[in-house]
């Protein structure tokens, strides 16, 4: 769950640093939430509803000793955000069959020991459009892009350059009013990450430094508007949208991807 990017949930702060103990609950955190992405994703198919998919990031959020970080959070009602094809982000769970060719992208967070993790991923309904292929491999290809700048001494420019411009070269837009974000204690911490930028310009990066990067990338125009519901956002001319994320600890070595599972390659 990411923030508007011309709306902060919090007064301009410089980013928080975490102590290394901070950053090793942050690490269980990570894994929780990665691990519970990795069952729903799993169960995605025709006929599934974004509700059956919730009640799975649930249980197994639960299970593993977490608390769903978005279930709650300003009103929210689900555990996950299930945004189903033209959707960008925030999209209710509910009722609605996932069919085959559509595309959704599932975004959760879990909160465990005081600290939180979040994560996303776009994938496919059984088949799907080259196009939409296209979409998800660059999508996901922009967050690794996004990832490999992540060092001390690097700035949010850089990254939200390297994003705009492999994304922009292969002829899909990124989502200009939606933004990545801090996390720790709380979900939604300073400073924004935005997906464009330029290079050398913004927060110089620090050991301690988490992020939430989620690169939203769109078939047409980057520009978003929010269904009646308050909570949806989707592309205004009803393209399809893609959305990858992973949490991110700034190093003194350069970067560790904290919802990362080593093993099960789902998210690798």
């Amino acid at each position: 769950m990411r923030t508007r990017a011309d709306a902060a949930p919090m007064p301009r702060i410089a980013a928080s640093l975490k102590t290394p103990a901070e950053i090793d609950r942050m690490r269980v955190a990570g894994h929780v939430a990665a691990r519970a992405l990795a069952r729903v994703l799993a169960a995605v198919a025709p006929d599934v509803t974004t509700l059956d998919l919730d009640a799975i990031a649930e249980h197994e959020i639960r299970a593993m000793g977490g608390a769903p970080s978005f279930k709650g959070y300003h009103g929210f009602t689900g555990s996950i955000c299930a945004s189903v094809n033209d959707e960008i982000v925030h999209g209710i769970p509910g009722p609605r069959l996932l069919k085959e060719g559509d595309v959704v992208s599932v975004d959760l967070g879990a909160y465990v020991e005081g600290f939180h993790g979040d994560v996303a991923a776009t994938v496919a309904v059984g088949e799907i459009h080259s196009t939409l292929r296209r979409l998800l491999a660059v999508t996901e290809a922009s967050l690794r892009r996004a990832i490999d700048t992540v060092r001390p001494d690097a700035t949010l420019g850089d990254l939200g350059q390297a994003v705009q411009a492999y994304v922009e070269a292969e002829g899909f837009t990124v989502v200009r009013d939606y933004a990545g974000h801090g996390l720790g204690r709380n979900l939604h911490e300073e400073p924004q990450v935005p997906n464009f930028g330029r290079r050398g310009q913004g927060l110089v990066m620090r050991p301690g430094m988490v992020f939430a990067i989620e690169p939203m990338v769109n078939v047409g125009t980057w520009r978003a508007m929010i269904d009646p519901d308050g909570w949806t956002v989707r592309t205004a001319d009803r393209k399809a949208s893609a959305h990858f994320e992973h949490t991110v600890a700034v190093t003194e070595s350069g970067h560790e991807v904290l919802t990362e599972l080593e093993s099960d390659g789902i998210l690798q």
